[in-house]
């Protein structure tokens, strides 16, 4: 396995937090998919992913129903996907993803973060060299399937990696889930045969994988370090945070 695997087993399949926040994120993020590529599920594959992590994720229908008129509503805001690049102590990289109406309150807030913790904001490029942008599914695992036979299969469609990995939901099932990771550009694809082939989506997105070593730090170290992607994980704008430090030994 490779190095996505390594890394998703790092951060532990770590939640968004409490359920507002999540409900937050994916409302955010709905309203930007249909901006994109208008609000039909049949010609918005992102969308239809996002729909499926919703009902995962049991958020309520007009929570969903208000982030689709948001997109369509002019007088609205409009959310924009932005990238944050800086370093915590210690040398730490991190990359901060946001889905945001106001860029100048958000960046300031991200700032603010850094400063507090002995970090400091980078500039575009300092950091996002360190990170492949990789799409990445979910979907339960069909009995009796064989993950090498489907791994060589999909190999076409552009998934680089694949691997098994059980979860427990927030009433203490277990369910066999399968994580597929590719290039980002293979997103739709991807998509397709997961459809076309019967699986249940759990959801499909994108995430930022290291490609640099992860850097050893001592507990110490790590309680900062942990402090500062709580603060930016706290931030109702900020939807992601990925950094270069290497997790605890269990």
């Amino acid at each position: 396995m490779g190095r996505a695997f390594e890394f998703r087993k790092e951060r532990k399949l770590k939640r968004w937090g409490h359920m507002a926040r999540t409900f937050t994120k994916l409302g955010k993020e709905i309203t930007i998919a249909v901006k994109q590529g208008g609000p039909d599920v049949t010609g918005n594959p992102r969308l239809r992913a996002l729909m499926a992590e919703a009902r995962a994720e049991q958020m309520p229908k007009e929570n969903i129903e208000r982030a689709i008129k948001k997109a369509t509503e002019s007088k609205q805001g409009d959310f924009k996907e932005i990238i944050y690049e800086g370093f915590g102590p210690h040398g730490i990289a991190y990359l901060v993803e946001a889905a945001t109406d106001n860029n100048t309150r958000t960046v300031a807030n991200v700032r603010s973060y850094f400063n507090k913790c002995g970090g400091s904001l980078g500039t575009t490029g300092s950091v996002s060299f360190m990170f492949d942008r990789k799409c990445t599914f979910r979907v339960k695992e069909k009995e009796g399937v064989d993950l090498e036979e489907l791994e060589l299969e999909l190999i076409d469609y552009g998934v680089e990696e694949l691997f098994r990995q059980e979860e427990e939901d927030k009433d203490g099932n277990v369910t066999p889930v399968i994580v597929m990771y590719g290039d980002y550009s293979a997103y739709g694809q991807i998509q397709k045969y997961i459809e076309e082939n019967g699986y249940e989506l759990i959801s499909g997105g994108f995430e930022q994988i290291p490609n640099v070593d992860l850097k050893e730090v001592t507990d110490e170290q790590r309680a900062t370090l942990d402090k500062l992607i709580g603060m930016l994980e706290d931030d109702e704008d900020v939807t992601s945070v990925y950094t270069t430090m290497k997790p605890a030994e269990e």
